[in-house]
C-alpha cells in the first residue's frame, strides 16, 4: 500500500512525540500491506472503522485518531487528518 503525503504523517509524528512510535509501527504495516477492502485491513488494525469515504483508525489507545482515504484497487491511500480524540469529537 502506498501512502501519498507521507511527509504530513511524518510531520504529525514530530508535533505529537508521545505517538512517534505508534505513527512509525503503523506505517511499517501499512506499506507492506496490500489489503482489499475494509475487512482485511481490520485483520491489521481491528479497531479501524469506515466513516464516510475514510477509513478511521484509533491511535495509542484512542487517544489519536488517523483518518486516511484508501483506494484498494489503485493500491493508494490519501493521509487527510491525524487529531485527538477529542478534536475528532468535536467534528474537526
Amino acid at each position: 500500500m502506498r501512502l501519498i503525503a507521507i511527509k504530513n504523517l511524518q510531520e504529525v509524528a514530530a508535533i505529537y512525540p508521545d505517538v512517534a512510535t505508534q505513527i512509525e509501527d503503523f506505517y511499517q504495516i501499512f506499506k507492506a500491506a496490500s489489503w482489499q477492502n475494509l475487512e482485511e485491513v481490520k485483520q491489521s488494525f481491528s479497531n479501524a472503522e469506515a466513516v464516510g469515504n475514510f477509513t478511521v483508525f484509533n491511535i495509542k489507545g484512542n487517544r489519536y485518531r488517523l483518518i486516511l482515504y484508501i483506494n484498494y484497487q489503485k493500491q493508494i491511500t490519501f493521509f487527510k487528518y491525524f487529531l485527538t480524540h477529542a478534536d475528532y469529537d468535536k467534528d474537526k
